[in-house]
């Protein structure tokens, strides 16, 4: 180990030690664990000697600590790159997930769990099925510095998506960040991942608001406070569920959309990791009756209260609860329907927003830092009966055990238990076991 690599070394180790100080939560002392196993490379003019403890211990916190990531995230790369002057950081990073699965019983096939996806009847094609995964697999590049005009971000991540096979690799983040402004392609600032617990499953708790999209946002935090502001402009999507004309012609048409979404949040935050957030959007779902020729722009929107608690240090507990009209395109479950608009029945040609809401509970309990495990239960429900041949509400529950056997290798394993319900009447049940093995670097 040469000279700088030493000194480094024991520089990360006194920032450590300051920030557990702060710090009086397990999962945060797992965490300050995990910001010690870096190679730092300086680069710049040797003459300016080596950035302070408190300078490096800034630019790496930043690699950890998002308002809108979740506990899903890689940890920030093991190689980085630093100025001597503090003013730039660098890394290459990603993670290698590995998952099998198995769903004894009627199952999904597909690399991520969610209640809508459980199939309805009694097939036995769909029993018992094994399956493996890449889904969470990622690789990542972020630079993080200070310039004359303030302080700055660039990312951008690639994964490997919990689709059907969870092997096609996607983009999945590509932002930049300058003081409080935010453009690009992130995370929602109507998401609150963090009030999640962690899952072995890629697709994460069912039930929880964490969407990506292309926006615009402003981000304010009063450090004496607390409390943290942000709104921001996002860009539209919109699906529909049309009735049809007896010839089968469509009665209705979804419209192009030139409105943005419209979502903003307030959030206090009392302790590192522990906060109680309010969000909202509001969304403007243009559409076209056929039947009469008339056009129409009913209004969708939606509310959030989101918290992550931590009554005493090996613990932690979650909670998320939303509700409004034509949100839910925008969470884990419906994000697989048609739910932003759909007909009326016995008028033909006339759509309107659906009512639903959902929630999410959990607890996290750390035994030791390297070991941990989580539960969570949650249910979404479309509150609108008209949807007579339409998805009714999904249960969705979680529990499982994670092992650090280092700072960068993880094992884990999970139950997940699900079951969906129509209108109709119908229902289905489902279940998953997993295991997994991950490596950060």
């Amino acid at each position: 180990m040469n000279t700088t690599t030493r000194i480094s070394s024991l520089i990360l180790m006194g920032a450590v030690a300051i920030a557990a100080s702060a710090k009086d939560t397990v999962s945060h002392q797992a965490l300050d664990s995990a910001m010690t196993d870096h190679h730092i490379i300086y680069f710049g003019d040797a003459d300016k000697g080596l950035p302070t403890d408190e300078q490096q211990r800034e630019l790496i916190e930043r690699f950890y600590v998002n308002q809108f990531e979740n506990t899903l995230r890689p940890d920030a790369p093991y190689f980085l790159f630093m100025s001597r002057d503090a003013n730039l950081v660098m890394g290459i990073g990603g993670n290698v997930k590995l998952r099998a699965y198995f769903d004894p019983g009627n199952s999904q096939k597909g690399a991520s769990f969610s209640p809508y996806d459980i199939p309805i009847g009694n097939n036995t094609l769909n029993n018992n099925y094994l399956g493996t995964s890449p889904a969470g697999s990622a690789l990542y590049f972020r630079v993080i510095g200070h310039s004359r005009i303030g302080s700055y971000q660039v990312y951008i991540k690639a994964k490997f998506d919990g689709g059907s096979s969870g092997k096609e690799f996607k983009l999945n983040k590509a932002y930049a960040s300058l003081n409080d402004w935010t453009l690009g392609y992130d995370t929602s600032t109507f998401s609150d991942g963090s009030a999640a617990p962690p899952t072995v499953d890629n697709n994460g708790a069912s039930m929880s608001m964490d969407y990506t999209t292309m926006l615009v946002r402003y981000l304010h935090t009063f450090p004496k406070s607390g409390i943290s502001i942000a709104a921001s402009l996002e860009a539209p999507g919109l699906t529909t569920k049309a009735d049809l004309l007896s010839d089968g012609s469509p009665a209705s048409a979804a419209r192009s959309q030139s409105v943005p979404d419209v979502a903003a949040m307030v959030q206090y935050q009392w302790a590192a990791g522990q906060h109680v957030r309010l969000s909202g959007i509001v969304r403007r779902l243009p559409y076209r009756n056929l039947v009469d020729n008339t056009s129409h722009s009913p209004i969708g929107y939606g509310v959030q209260l989101s918290a992550v608690y931590a009554p005493v240090a090996p613990l932690t507990l979650y909670g998320t609860f939303n509700i409004g009209r034509s949100y839910t395109n925008n969470s884990g479950d419906f994000l697989l329907g048609d739910y932003d608009l759909a007909g009326v029945e016995g008028a033909a040609g006339r759509m309107s927003t659906v009512p639903s809401w959902s929630y999410l509970a959990g607890a996290s309990y750390y035994f030791s830092p390297r070991l941990f495990s989580s539960v969570s239960f949650g249910q979404a429900r479309v509150t609108d009966s008209g949807l007579s041949d339409h998805y009714k509400y999904g249960l969705y529950g979680a529990a499982n055990v994670f092992y650090n056997l280092t700072s960068r290798i993880q094992f884990g394993a999970e139950y997940l238990f699900g079951r969906r319900a129509d209108y109709t009447g119908s229902h289905a049940r489902a279940n998953r076991i997993s295991l997994m093995a991950q490596f950060t670097f």
